[in-house]
């Protein structure tokens, strides 16, 4: 089963989006390549489910932090030699020599761009395997690091010193090794320089022309999609390394936990952090706070943190384990739908029924309610709280997180559970202001600032004195 989070997860958290300001995928996405963008879009919207292929993937990061390399390819450079490689050709070296004769031939006299379209290309594909022979070269000590070393430890110490450290993850090796058969192919041997490109002969370069386009097509484009994983391992390493970010570690399903310490917002640069400890036997956290003290955003930060745990993502916490789950469901920010006449309670109550659903198929989820039943009275939305965190706690398959301001139904829920977390984001007054900790206590708690926050703001004021009476 794939790993499931639906379009209101994705919006509440804030992962997707390259240009929604603020956004977790924004924060990663320093790749530079068109085709490290693309692969970085797929991940960030296919997490995986397996938890030894999710340690896989992040182990590749965690060493590209550990041992930082530096992706040496510009976007511009590697785009046209991708459009000139996608250009493709006949089949015949011949024809296509004829072809090049020919427009060399109009562009002395008529001044025709496409040969030197074919130059440009060649050149710049020329130049892009010598730079890919270098980058790769830089690998080798990281596959074979006592050999190599021993071979030429000073050349090898001048281009990557710190992959001298430890081995490379086998999924980063592969990729070394599958770029090193296509650069070692014996076709591409004797690869004239880029400057020599410009002054060589229209049948020279009709054969390299033929060699790139046509003959070498499909294994340079197995290059390029290579130096698109190198070029999304380097940028997300990179980040995670600058941020102080960790890597989660994956372990089965049956396991059922999720435990972190000095958990964050990823997107905060100064977050408060704060332990996470869920399991089968304490498997819901009842969560209370006055206004501003941060429930939404510790509740953000834990669903965010576990999305990109499951992606093999760095993490913005000290450290992470967790038992892989089904999916993520949220409901933060649950907007009405005025096209299907639902308010804003209703589309609250279809946003539940949906979750529960899910719940009752059996599956294994992590649940974030913020503030459940928020468009109705207090007497239903008591009613309806109680009801529904009450069933949902029978689940401990599930990992459930619940924020309410109605403190008294978290009074019955402690007398009837004993899996329930009690947990509340502390409010310190100093004379009239409140203070805001950021720091999980254990307990409910009673703190009510609101009308403080509306008499700080002057609103009463506004509306009694400043305005003009009629």
């Amino acid at each position: 089963m794939s790993f499931s989070a639906d379009k209101q997860t994705t919006d509440d958290l804030n992962l997707l989006g390259k240009y929604k300001p603020g956004s977790v995928y924004t924060l990663f996405n320093t790749v530079r390549t068109r085709g490290g963008e693309r692969l970085l879009d797929e991940l960030f919207r296919s997490p995986l489910s397996d938890h030894q292929a999710i340690n896989a993937r992040s182990d590749i990061f965690r060493y590209l932090s550990a041992n930082p390399a530096t992706f040496p390819f510009t976007g511009s450079e590697v785009s046209l030699v991708e459009d000139y490689v996608g250009m493709g050709g006949s089949s015949s070296g011949l024809v296509m020599a004829v072809q090049a004769g020919r427009l060399r031939l109009l562009e002395t006299v008529v001044n025709d761009k496409r040969y030197g379209v074919i130059r440009e290309g060649v050149g710049a594909t020329v130049g892009f395997l010598r730079d890919c022979r270098d980058f790769i070269r830089r690998f080798d000590a990281a596959k074979a690091p006592d050999q190599l070393a021993a071979k030429a430890p000073d050349q090898l110490a001048a281009k990557a010193p710190a992959l001298l450290a430890a081995k490379a993850p086998a999924l980063l090796v592969a990729k070394w090794t599958a770029a090193r058969a296509i650069l070692d192919d014996r076709r591409l041997a004797g690869l004239p320089s880029q400057q020599e490109v410009g002054a060589m002969s229209w049948y020279r370069l009709a054969a390299l022309h033929h060699l790139f386009v046509s003959v070498l097509q499909d294994s340079l484009t197995r290059l390029l999609e290579i130096l698109y994983h190198f070029d999304l391992y380097i940028a997300v390493s990179r980040v995670a390394a600058e941020k102080g970010f960790s890597y989660a570690h994956a372990l089965p399903e049956e396991d059922y936990i999720v435990q972190a310490r000095d958990l964050r917002h990823p997107c905060l640069d100064k977050a408060v952090g704060n332990p996470v400890l869920l399991d089968r036997h304490r498997n819901v956290v009842f969560l209370t706070g006055a206004n501003m003290a941060g429930k939404s955003t510790f509740m953000k930060s834990f669903g965010i943190a576990l999305y990109l745990a499951h992606m093999g993502f760095p993490v913005a916490a000290k450290d992470m384990v967790f038992s892989v789950k089904d999916g993520i469901y949220t409901s933060i920010n649950v907007p009405d739908n005025l096209s299907m006449g639902y308010s804003h309670f209703y589309a609250e109550v279809q946003r539940v029924k949906t979750i529960a659903e899910s719940v009752g198929a059996s599956q294994s989820l992590l649940v974030i309610f913020d503030e459940l039943f928020k468009g109705t009275n207090v007497k239903d939305a008591y009613d309806a709280t109680l009801a529904i965190t009450a069933a949902f706690a029978e689940y401990r398959n599930c990992v459930f997180v619940i924020s309410t301001h109605i403190i008294e139904v978290g009074e019955v829920l402690r007398e009837k559970y004993d899996n329930i977390q009690f947990s509340f984001l502390p409010t310190v007054m100093e004379g009239r202001t409140p203070r805001y900790t950021y720091t999980l206590s254990e307990g409910i708690t009673s703190d009510r600032h609101g009308m403080i926050i509306i008499e700080q703001e002057g609103i009463l004021d506004i509306i009694t004195g400043g305005g003009v009476h009629h």
